[in-house]
């Protein structure tokens, strides 16, 4: 049987608590104290190198439903984030850097390190709090120009949206199958979320005929994107099973980006939803609110801040199941026509499992913060 084989110099992961203000009060009453890892290679070791020595830093930002900490179990046949990057180093990819794991989760299955009064700012949470935080703990080269970010998924959303809006704290941005093209990959799905929120519909269904509403406040609310009770049901039950399917994970997904792009302290949820929940009718009004954060639309209005990056790295798989492909291949021409560099890859892959991409962005990023 083959075995992982490991490495003698792997580094270092040492585990914080992180008590965060920013975080604290939030909507959803997540927790405010926090688990940060943080990984240190081999060379930051005071034996082998001077006392002084100082090292580029890279944030792994982690998909829906993850933590950051989750990226440093255990993995059969492959290596967890710091195993690979201890090999990269090894095999003379990269140089060391350390690596640092923030965990963003929330009882939404996550967020898109954006601010929200719906879920919480944790885009400032990260960049006022956990960048000085580690800044001041380890020996960090600590400027942007040093600094990047990655992720996967809805972090690889959240790195390139960084990259767009926050260049003053990051110098590259690696973007691993990173949502793209709100048309396509949320749009098709929410039918399924229409129908996992329907089960927790007041009255429930009846057969037989169905008569139109007349002067209904609610089917006024309905059609405003408002909920009728059954998404607040719907989470209810959610947040007490002991397990869940993939239709409500994916449910939970929509209500979650729904809090991101549409958030609205007067709806009864604290956001709004881009469909009428009994019809599915799309609420155009609200669909525009999700389409203004779409990357593909904002690399015109960002590009200033895009060329300021030393690096920007994109890659997706041609059979991601999302179609999250039709969406970077759309964000890598609109770069090119704004005359922003970037590295963009495709490979024959979907979108599970595909962390071995990042045997092409550690090395690219650390090339670009190097010091």
């Amino acid at each position: 049987m083959a075995r992982k084989r490991a490495l003698r110099d792997a580094g270092t992961v040492v585990v914080l608590e992180h008590r965060s203000s920013i975080l604290a009060d939030n909507p959803l009453g997540d927790p405010h104290l926090r688990k940060l890892a943080v990984w240190l290679p081999q060379a930051y070791d005071r034996r082998t190198r001077g006392p002084g020595e100082r090292f580029p830093v890279l944030y792994d930002l982690v998909g829906f439903t993850g933590s950051g900490i989750a990226h440093l179990n255990w993995k059969p046949f492959s290596d967890n984030v710091a195993e690979r990057a201890a090999r990269l180093i090894h095999e003379g990819r990269m140089g060391p850097a350390i690596i640092v794991f923030p965990d963003c989760f929330t009882s939404l299955g996550g967020n898109q390190y954006v601010n929200s009064p719906a879920i919480g700012r944790y885009a400032d949470y990260l960049l006022q709090e956990i960048i000085p935080y580690v800044d001041r703990e380890f020996r960090t080269l600590a400027s942007r120009e040093h600094r990047g970010c990655f992720g996967k998924s809805s972090g690889g959303y959240g790195a390139i949206i960084h990259g767009m809006k926050y260049a003053s704290h990051w110098g590259a941005i690696a973007n691993h199958s990173g949502d793209a093209y709100f048309d396509f990959i949320y749009r098709a799905d929410w039918p399924n979320t229409l129908n996992e929120l329907a089960k927790h519909r007041r009255p429930a269904r009846k057969a037989g005929a169905v008569k139109p509403p007349r002067n209904d406040p609610t089917e006024r609310g309905l059609a405003a994107g408002l909920d009728d009770g059954r998404a607040r049901r719907f989470l209810e039950a959610f947040w007490k099973k002991a397990k869940v399917s993939g239709a409500e994970v994916h449910a939970i997904m929509n209500l979650c980006m729904a809090a991101t792009y549409d958030p609205d302290p007067k709806a009864p949820l604290g956001f709004r939803f881009p469909f009428h929940l009994e019809t599915g009718e799309l609420i155009a009004e609200r669909w525009q609110r999700w389409l203004e954060h779409d990357p593909v639309r904002l690399v015109g209005r960002y590009a200033r801040n895009l060329r300021r990056l030393k690096g920007l790295y994109i890659d997706c798989g041609w059979r991601d199941q999302y179609h999250i492909h039709y969406g970077t291949r759309q964000l890598s021409r609109r770069l090119a026509a704004a005359g922003i560099a970037h590295r963009y890859e495709e490979f024959d892959d979907d979108h599970s499992d595909i962390d071995y991409r990042m045997n092409e962005s550690l090395p690219f990023l650390y090339r670009a913060v190097r010091p």
